[in-house]
């Protein structure tokens, strides 16, 4: 009877196999490039489950000469920093990649055919059910307002009390922009720098902002609308106007993106290397915002999986893997010789950091 189990099992398996290069292969145009270089496709999520295709496959992406493997899932956060995704959305199948361009990278642009062949089916399951992430947008589902906005103070290293503070956008207009607005105002935030807006998108939501209106009002917000590719030319130059404009102004400072977890947790992190905090320290506030929004344990795997971004982050600013007791150097020279900060301006953005 064994024997014939192993049998059935052999046959079940090597028929998954064969039904799973047996799916027609989804093809449509892209149809939009977002300001992250995230590329729309014109075929619908139905279509693709229609189909057969669900979270957790891996495909291969092919468009004009380009072609890579990728996993489907269901947000950006399914895989580490640099790599692709084809994500299922309400709008249709979108491809990124993760803290990167896709247009850049696989030089798409509207009107482009595309298509999405199965590879493997469920070969990416295994990861995609780990990097699972839920939250709600009610306030009683968690701890405490500051929980809720992801609003807290940065005192890594040896950046002084009440000086740099994160957090979620209070003005997205969504649930939480409330909350961070009072907090902002409790804490007598003097300087936003919002990376997340253009001029436009964020008076949309200074109705639901007050405090931060008034901020808006004396000059005292900069919008720098950046994208998520962090080594692009376009974010570099608009980090450097962000860190100028700290400079020229007083503390203390709220930086925030959207949710406060992304664009902000990786210039943070910067502000957080300059200050001489450990890669421990830089590693364990970014999760914070994962702590919060999601409720990702220390000690996980999944907490495991996402912080690696954060370490990525900083080797490929390096250029190479590095001794860890570096990583003020290496901020350092990327504030350099690639933001484009003088060595005064470096100073005296550290000094600020500091308190003096």
């Amino acid at each position: 009877m064994k024997k014939l189990v192993v049998v059935f099992l052999a046959l079940v398996l090597s028929c998954g196999i064969l039904f799973a290069s047996d799916y027609a292969p989804l093809s449509g145009t892209i149809t939009e490039i977002s300001k992250y270089g995230n590329a729309m496709t014109s075929i619908a999520s139905s279509d693709a489950y229609a189909a057969g295709y669900e979270p957790g496959d891996m495909v291969t992406i092919m468009s004009g000469d380009y072609s890579s493997p990728s996993p489907l899932g269901t947000d950006y956060s399914n895989v580490d920093s640099g790599n692709i995704v084809a994500v299922f959305s309400d709008t249709g199948i979108e491809i990124a990649i993760n803290y990167g361009s896709f247009a850049t990278e696989s030089g798409v642009e509207v009107g482009d055919a595309v298509s999405i062949d199965m590879l493997e089916k469920g070969g990416y399951a295994e990861e995609y059910a780990i990097r699972q992430l839920e939250r709600t947008d009610n306030r009683d589902d968690y701890a405490s307002d500051e929980v809720f906005a992801n609003f807290r103070m940065v005192d890594e290293g040896n950046i002084a009390a009440g000086i740099l503070y994160r957090s979620c956008s209070p003005v997205r207009g969504d649930a939480r922009a409330p909350y961070a607005d009072k907090l902002a105002q409790n804490a007598g935030i003097r300087t936003v720098i919002n990376l997340a807006d253009s001029e436009e998108t964020m008076t949309a939501g200074l109705g639901m902002a007050p405090y931060y209106a008034t901020l808006v009002e004396n000059g005292d917000v900069i919008t720098l609308d950046m994208g998520v590719d962090f080594f692009s030319a376009d974010f570099t130059a608009k980090l450097a106007d962000g860190l100028r404009f700290i400079i020229s102004h007083e503390p203390p400072y709220l930086v925030h993106c959207n949710e406060g977890k992304d664009r902000a947790g990786m210039t943070v992190a910067l502000l957080e290397a300059l200050s001489d905090a450990t890669m421990d320290e830089i590693v364990a506030d970014y999760m914070e915002s994962y702590e919060n929004y999601y409720g990702v344990e220390k000690g996980t795997e999944q907490y495991d999986m996402i912080a690696k971004i954060i370490t990525d982050f900083f080797e490929t600013m390096n250029g190479r893997p590095f001794p860890y007791n570096a990583v003020k150097t290496v901020a350092e020279q990327y504030v350099l010789n690639t933001v484009g900060l003088t060595a005064d301006e470096l100073a005296t953005l550290e000094n600020i950091l500091k308190g003096n």
